[in-house]
């Protein structure tokens, strides 16, 4: 596909060649994880048995929404989850994920965030912007990750047997930072020690970017919650808006009193019409998350031939949708945008420019040319201005699409 994409783009020889040889590093790469949650989705709409009526929807109130309650029935199945709480209100993962850390950690109790800072919009609702859970009266910490990148467990065996927090939050995926994503694996054995020092304390992980790229998910290795966007990997570049949380019953139940009322939970919701969309993203979601994944492994052999220090590299296991690429300062910053942009399906004569992003402290540039807005599973980037000048890719609902933006991007950095 390169070879073809070759001959029908104009790119530099430098850009030719190392797309060439980035191609031959990523030919034989294997996607295994994929083929096991592609069966586990299926396993999923083979136990749940939906009809076509299910698939009606409703308005207003949106009471006996069968499309809803179908919905979140296969996220749980599919997340090995007791309940499932998905909607359209929900409008973000940062959305879930505060609501969560809100309902689970009442005001005086204590918040322990495990793997470092929180990206920028969440730090902020925790503790730095007006009205945040700290302006409520939750104690919130915050452990750094250790040195090669995973949690820390010494640092955290210290502070769980000081502190007995009510809840432990973990980012999975990297975000928009120089840091390394967390693997199952390794929250598996993570999650043993909370267990171990604090048993009565929830963990709450934030899955955005990581659903479906593992055979295995959080809630498999013992979280309580995982909270999520369904423009990200679970809606299959198909759900419209949304955001998820799935795990225990009792915490689902908690925190849709939270966002709605008490005594109403989770029995409102309208889906207006769009549950078939949610259900039909769901159902393509595993095959749209692998074209990501190889999309995501060609960009990184290409700009790894070109010099730059990028992260994961081609072929490692990966457990999110992101590529870290440090570009090394701001012009080649804007110029990777800007030649990502010319290969979105929307908006590609659009010019990025950096500006202020609500909840950010730099200004942020980004690259998207989507058919929902802000859907980050079709192919985009982000890159704060700011050391280490590193660019963040994320999505690619068809891998040739990503190729395609990976030689327009790095055509524009070698130029500048």
């Amino acid at each position: 596909m390169i070879d073809a994409l070759l001959e029908r783009f104009s790119v530099s020889p430098r850009v030719r060649d190392a797309a060439l040889r980035a191609q031959e590093r990523v030919r034989d790469l294997r996607y295994d994880a994929q083929a096991q949650v592609k069966a586990n989705v299926l396993r999923a709409f083979f136990d749940e048995g939906i009809d076509e009526s299910d698939l009606a929807g409703s308005t207003g109130y949106g009471y006996d929404d069968a499309a809803r309650a179908r919905y979140e029935n296969l996220l749980a199945r599919i997340f090995g989850a007791e309940r499932a709480l998905a909607r359209l209100s929900i409008v973000s993962g940062t959305h879930a994920i505060v609501a969560s850390l809100a309902a689970c950690v009442p005001p005086g109790d204590t918040l322990l965030a495990i793997a470092g800072r929180p990206y920028d919009t969440l730090r902020n609702a925790i503790c730095d912007a007006p009205h945040s859970l700290v302006a409520h009266g939750i104690h919130y910490r915050e452990i750094a990750l250790a040195q090669e990148g995973g949690v820390d467990h010494a640092a955290l065996s210290r502070e769980l047997d000081a502190v007995q927090p009510a809840a432990v939050f973990v980012q999975r995926s990297r975000g928009y930072a120089p840091r390394r994503s967390l693997s199952i694996a390794q929250l598996d054995r993570t999650f043993a020690l909370i267990k171990k020092h604090a048993p009565r304390c929830a963990i709450l992980v934030d899955n955005c970017y990581g659903e479906l790229v593992e055979a295995r998910e959080p809630t498999h290795v013992g979280a309580d919650l995982v909270m999520g966007s369904l423009i990200k990997n679970v809606g299959g570049a198909l759900a419209p808006a949304g955001g998820y949380i799935a795990g225990r019953h009792d915490l689902v139940e908690k925190i849709a009193a939270r966002l709605y009322a008490p005594g109403l939970g989770t029995a409102l919701g309208p889906t207006l019409g769009f549950g078939r969309a949610f259900v039909q993203g769901l159902f393509v979601a595993p095959l749209v998350v692998e074209q990501t994944l190889r999309g995501l492994n060609f960009i990184a052999a290409l700009f790894a031939e070109l010099g730059y220090v990028i992260d994961p590299q081609p072929g490692d296991v990966r457990t999110d949708i992101v590529q870290a690429i440090a570009l090394g300062n701001r012009e080649r910053l804007l110029a990777f945008a800007r030649g990502l942009q010319r290969a979105m399906p929307i908006n590609a004569r659009f010019s990025p420019e950096p500006g202020a992003v609500p909840g950010y402290a730099d200004p942020v540039v980004m690259s998207s040319g989507a058919f929902v807005g802000g859907a980050t599973i079709e192919l985009s980037c982000d890159a704060p201005l700011r050391e280490p000048f590193e660019v963040y890719v994320q999505g690619g609902v068809v891998a040739e699409h990503a190729y395609l933006g990976a030689l327009f991007a790095a055509d524009a950095v070698v130029a500048s």
